[in-house]
């Protein structure tokens, strides 16, 4: 199985510290977000990683060089000065990912799920992981049924993790569902993957698990800094 890692954010919410650093290369715990990904998908067998880079793009490579040192071979995906959303990206980077299910990533979450619990192959088009609403997020994304599959609607929501496997049939008609939309004309494309998991939701095509363990989404510096006092207490 391969990877992608989704980097290529603005990390606009992050300023002041994003304004030299690229939010996934932010340290929690000693080291940059990123590489927490990087050991975990290395450990379950992942040998190539898609990053997708936009904001500060050049300091990915010079961070993390070839992957060599985690037994990983990265492949930097630069979207140039405006990053192409999550939908946008990952249709960009499908010909280095290839035609099998592949697991992707936000890289500026951090979370205990281990990878190895994701399936190789999903049932459907796509497998989300969930977890409970964060107090920044109370009304949740999607909701799980007792029998694995995500919908759009429910009354016991729950959030997205940004943590996935998906099958390229996703995209395959991403046009017809994305429409006109903002970005949808230019080259390469740029639009939000949500649509396209809400319609293969409408299929059945989507399944989940809940995972009830730890997970932060970095989205401000204080939450970077409450994460890098828990790593570090834990660590000590």
């Amino acid at each position: 199985m391969k990877a992608l890692v989704f980097a290529a954010g603005l990390g606009e919410r992050m300023r002041p510290l994003t304004e030299r650093t690229p939010k996934p290369l932010l340290e929690a715990g000693g080291k940059p977000l990123i590489v927490w990904h990087l050991e975990k998908l290395a450990a379950l067998g992942v040998r190539e990683v898609v990053i997708n880079t936009s904001w500060l793009a050049e300091q990915f490579p010079a961070a993390l060089g070839d992957g060599r040192r985690w037994g990983l071979r990265l492949h930097f995906l630069h979207e140039g000065p405006v990053p192409l959303e999550t939908g946008g990206g990952m249709h960009n980077a499908l010909p280095l990912l290839g035609d099998a299910p592949f697991l992707a990533v936000n890289g500026d979450i951090w979370t205990d799920h281990d990878f190895a619990r994701l399936p190789c192959e999903p049932r459907g088009e796509a497998h989300l992981v969930l977890v409970d609403n964060p107090d920044h997020h109370p009304r949740g994304d999607f909701a799980l049924d007792g029998h694995g599959r995500v919908h759009a609607d429910g009354e016991a929501r729950l959030t997205f993790a940004g943590i996935g496997v998906y099958r390229p049939d996703l995209l395959r008609d991403w046009r017809t569902v994305i429409g006109d939309a903002p970005g949808a004309d230019e080259t390469p494309p740029r639009f939000k993957l949500a649509p396209l998991l809400t319609a293969a939701m409408a299929r059945g095509a989507v399944s989940g698990e809940h995972h009830r363990g730890r997970w932060t989404d970095v989205g401000t510096p204080e939450r970077l800094a409450a994460l890098d006092r828990a790593l570090r207490a834990e660590m000590a």
